[in-house]
């Protein structure tokens, strides 16, 4: 008996060597693959397309030994074969790997001991699924998903009685007729034929009874609706072991069908009509935990059946339209209540809840527009009671009342959310385990408590764009774990303490757009040494710091714009070269820092995105060091003293969206090199280039701003600009000595919002055309693009009598300049039906005849100079409609008659408006009108008689609706432009 027990011990303890030495994944070192399964595999690959080279390893003579291949530790025999793909690039991983064939090659039937096949992620060209898969008899997993595959499932695979795990999903048409040869997969745990049509398969719902095993049953979006389920199916004949069932996706309507009962798992997204009766009781549910039905259509009332349920434990309501009051539901503790219609936050009734963790009630409408006379503003101080509240997103919510100290009481909080609202007062003190903190985009004042610091778990603490005053507190040092602290454009004085530079592991570090001073030296930055972003712009700072000091981190954004960091280029940014720390630079911004000498100091690392050398001191040339920085999109060197001229070596930069070279002393030609094919933006303004514009200019189809004013440009305006430049929304070729007349090719740039072509020597008469300018006719929705890198160019515009700079929102202007030139002629008629016209300019010129009369129509402009020309007759009483002009100068014409009045004209009483008219009379003028030339009031009824503000009141509805989204995405993306891609360690 001994010797028997001896014998098994023995046997079992080879086994289980044996076994451990495969776990450990070297038990096919030992054992060499048959040449038969070798040549398998072999055929397999060849009859294959491996463009990403997932099969390299699949040389020489042991397949044991090739990468995805396990073989038995004994026997040598193919057990394992994983050819998964990846279609998805990930960050992750080596990106994009799958294998392209016609079909899978039969030679696989070879591998007679195979037990895991995962073919998934893969290409297989629309075939079917081979017969040969239903002779792998000891297969146990079987992955064919997302693969490529079509047509009708061989019934074969009902052969696999071993199998535990078949995945069929997401493929291309696969179907079934009929799920019979399913019954014969006697072991089978887990099925997945997410993605099939089964609309015409009759007997699918015996896949909830016919397969004993099965635990997990995936069947969204396979057309199915209640009409697919069987009277006869019950509760009787449910499988009680399908423990998370997917019927997402689908189309059921009417009652929940009585094969829900049983599940402890369920995941199903229905239709909005399916909670709206029960004809079972939905105490049988007892044993359901996790109930998702978000993304549906559920309406108005909360469904009173959930409350019966005592064993859920997590509720997924989310993407609904409710709007009714919450019920207690007894043991929940994750709920999720986002994106409905929920318009008092009391109805959410959570604070009866007290056992909750996760609450999520994000993007409702907790209040009404009008906040000063709303009662639902307010976050409930009864949210102080959830003691066991983990995680409050409450983010986009519109609320206004100042945070309740109460929620500063929750011991186990982690996460509060409360940004992009209108949050008032303090930030109060916080006690617990808080992981995040965002009370970003509110309007919070007061200073940023001392208390702060001892919050030992912080990770990331973003207070930007609010309110708050006073200075960063010391105790911010103890923050061990922050990786983010974020408090930008607040009000935030005093200096910078010294303890931050022991927030070892800080990755972002924003402190701009406040009224910081003092020093910044060595000591803030001691310890940093894993931060990426440094934005420091618009204070008082000022940088001291060694000439040999190398900074401990690799930065990747830096913005110190208007910050003082000495009178060159930063010595400590040149040094970084030398530890390769600059090389991943995306956003560099040192404008406005008076930097002096030459660019050649700029240090040789890539900037690999955005340079901003904007209003400093560099001197001499623009240096070709710049033409290697091939992945650069966007270059700004305005207002600097650069000398000389264009490099041609410029031509590198193949990425190039925005050229700015402004306000320097740049000269001679533009080189044809300038034409990147990638550029939307040029501005060569204020320099002293000369020659003809090249014509490879033309060739810029995204182009939409041109700004080559004041220089010394010659020849005619090119008609190319009209008629190859189609994006174009600015034009600007003021004070410059083009010649000519103006290219009635203009007139095609349906997207001309500024027409500059002021101070030059043009000659002839005003296109008539102008007038259909398309932009500058309607209302058009504002002009979102892509293609360029918009930082907050500026543009300068002639209008009220001056030079206007406008910033971010030049966008919104139009304007047509085309004074001081020498055009004839009489002012078209046509000009008149530009009604989003701002400014128009025509002085200085020679033009003769007299004022459209329905110049009234142009219901825009604000800004309107006749001035100096030899024009004639009375000034149109029409022209008292123009209820948003400020400036107007008609000076020095020939212009006669009673000044008009009513309306916005009475505010325009400087008479210098009218100088040089001596036939002009009524005030603001001292002459005095005879009687017989009447008044020439217009009554403001008739105003809306003309033809432009007809078309503004039909498109002005029309306008807002569609732009109202448009610039709430354009802040969006404005501001995480402001923070240079803000990674989210």
């Amino acid at each position: 008996m001994n010797k028997v027990w001896g014998l098994h011990l023995i046997l079992i303890s080879i086994f289980l060597a044996a076994t451990t030495y495969t776990f450990l994944g070297v038990g096919n070192m030992s054992v060499v693959c048959s040449k038969k399964e070798q040549l398998a595999l072999l055929k397999f690959k060849h009859n294959v397309k491996d463009d990403y080279e997932m099969l390299s390893s699949w040389v020489g003579n042991d397949c044991c030994r090739w990468e995805r291949i396990q073989c038995d530790v004994v026997t040598g025999e193919v057990e394992s074969l994983n050819l998964r793909g990846n279609k998805a690039y990930s960050y992750d991983d080596q990106g994009y790997q799958y294998l392209v064939g016609n079909e899978v090659n039969s030679s696989l039937a070879e591998l007679r001991r195979l037990k895991y096949l995962d073919l998934s992620a893969n290409s297989f060209g629309g075939s079917r699924i081979p017969e040969f898969i239903g002779s792998l008899k000891h297969l146990r997993y079987l992955n064919l998903s997302d693969a490529g595959f079509s047509g009708l499932v061989t019934p074969h695979i009902g052969n696999l009685s071993n199998l535990k795990v078949l995945d069929l999903c997401s493929n291309y048409r696969l179907m079934t007729d009929d799920v019979a040869w399913t019954f014969r997969l006697l072991s089978l745990e887990h099925l997945d034929l997410s993605a099939f049509d089964l609309s015409r398969t009759k007997n699918w719902d015996m896949l909830l009874y016919m397969i004993p095993s099965l635990k997990e049953l995936c069947l969204s979006s396979c057309q199915l609706s209640n009409a697919d389920v069987r009277p006869f199916l019950n509760s009787s004949k449910i499988l009680p072991n399908i423990k998370h069932l997917d019927l997402s996706k689908n189309y059921f309507k009417g009652p929940l069908p009585g094969f829900f009962q049983n599940m402890t798992s369920l995941a199903c997204e229905l239709d909005k009509t399916f909670l709206s009766s029960f004809h079972h009781n939905f105490s049988a549910l007892s044993k359901i935990q996790h109930l998702d039905l978000s993304f549906n259509s559920i309406q108005g009332m909360f469904p009173s059946v959930l409350t019966n349920m005592s064993s859920l434990r997590v509720l997924d309501l989310s993407r609904n339209t409710l709007n009714s009051s919450v019920p207690l539901i007894p043991n929940l503790l994750e709920l999720d209540l986002s994106f409905n219609e929920f318009k008092q936050i009391e109805h959410v009734g959570i604070w009866r809840q007290c056992h909750l963790k996760v609450l999520s009630a994000s993007n409702n409408h907790f209040n009404i527009l009008d906040l000063h006379e709303s009662l639902y503003g307010a976050i409930p101080e009864a949210f102080g009671r959830l003691s066991n509240l983990i995680d409050i997103d409450l983010s986009h919510s519109r609320l206004t009342s100042p945070i309740p100290e109460s929620l500063g009481r929750l011991r186990f909080l982690e996460v509060l959310d409360l940004s992009y609202n209108q949050i008032k007062g303090l930030i109060p003190t916080f006690l617990g385990k808080l992981h995040k903190l965002d009370l970003s985009f509110n309007q919070l004042n007061g200073s940023i408590p001392e208390s702060i610091g001892k919050l030992a778990t912080l990770t990331d603490l973003d207070l930007e764009f609010n309110w708050l005053t006073g200075s960063i507190p010391t105790s911010l040092g103890r923050l061990g774990s922050l990786r983010k602290f974020l408090v930008g454009s607040n009000l935030l004085n005093g200096t910078i303490p010294v303890s931050i530079g022991e927030l070892s592991k800080l990755h972002s570090l924003d402190i701009a757009n406040n009224s910081l001073q003092g020093v910044l030296s060595e000591a803030h930055f001691s310890n940093l040494a894993v931060l990426k972003e440094l934005y420091a712009s618009s204070n008082k700072l000022k940088f001291i710091v060694s000439r040999e000091w190398v900074p401990p981190f690799q930065l990747e954004s830096l913005e110190l714009s208007s910050c003082n960091i000495g009178s060159g280029f930063p010595q400590w940014l040149q040094n970084q070269r030398k530890l390769e720390l600059l090389m991943n630079i995306s956003f560099l911004d040192l404008s406005h820092n008076k930097l002096s000498g030459p660019l050649t100091n700029l240090p040789s690392g890539g900037i690999s995105r955005v340079l901003f050398l904007e209003d400093n001191l560099f001197s001499e040339s623009i240096p070709r060091s710049l033409c290697r920085r091939t992945n650069l999109q966007f270059l700004d060197l305005s207002k600097n003293r650069l000398t000389g001229r264009i490099p041609k070596c410029l031509e590198n930069l193949k990425t190039l969206a925005t050229m700015i070279f402004s306000s320097n002393q740049l000269s001679g030609v533009i080189p044809s090199s300038v034409a990147l094919t990638s550029l939307c933006r040029l501005n060569l303004n204020d320099n002293n280039f000369t020659g003809e514009l090249p014509l490879e200019l033309g060739n810029l189809r995204c182009l939409n701003v041109l700004d080559l004013g004041d220089n010394r440009f010659t020849g005619n305006i090119p008609k190319w600009i009209g008629e190859n430049l189609t994006s174009l929304m600015v034009l600007r070729l003021r004070r410059n000595n083009f010649t000519g007349r103006i290219p009635e090719s203009l007139c095609i740039s349906s997207n001309l919002r500024i027409l500059d072509v002021s101070h030059n020597n043009l000659t002839g008469t005003i296109p008539r055309c102008l007038g259909e300018l398309s932009a500058m006719v309607e209302i058009n929705p504002l002009p979102w693009y892509s293609g360029s890198i918009d930082y907050d160019e500026n543009v300068i515009q002639a209008m009220k009598g001056a030079d206007l700079e406008y910033t971010t929102n030049w966008e919104l202007v139009y304007n047509m300049d085309l004074s001081s030139n020498k055009l004839v002629g009489e002012i078209p008629l046509e000009l008149t039906a530009l009604c989003t016209l701002m400014g128009l300019n025509l002085s200085n010129n020679h033009l003769r005849g007299s004022i459209p009369g329905n110049i009234g129509n142009m219901k825009n402009l604000e800004s309107l100079d006749f001035s100096n020309n030899e024009l004639i007759g009375m000034i149109p009483s029409s022209m008292a409609g123009l209820n948003f002009l400020s400036h107007l100068n008609l000076s020095h014409n020939n212009f006669s008659g009673r000044v008009p009045t009513g309306s916005q004209l009475q505010t325009l009483i400087d008479p210098s408006i009218y100088d040089g008219n001596k036939d002009l009379c009524g005030p603001p003028l001292p002459k005095s009108c005879s009687n017989h030339q009447g008044p020439t009031t217009v009554e403001p009824t008739k105003i809306h008689q003309y033809k432009c503000m007809e078309q503004w009141r039909r498109k002005l509805f029309m306008f807002v609706e569609k732009t109202i989204d448009l610039i709430h995405v354009e802040v969006v993306v404005r501001v995480a432009k402001l923070k240079r891609g803000r990674m989210d360690a």
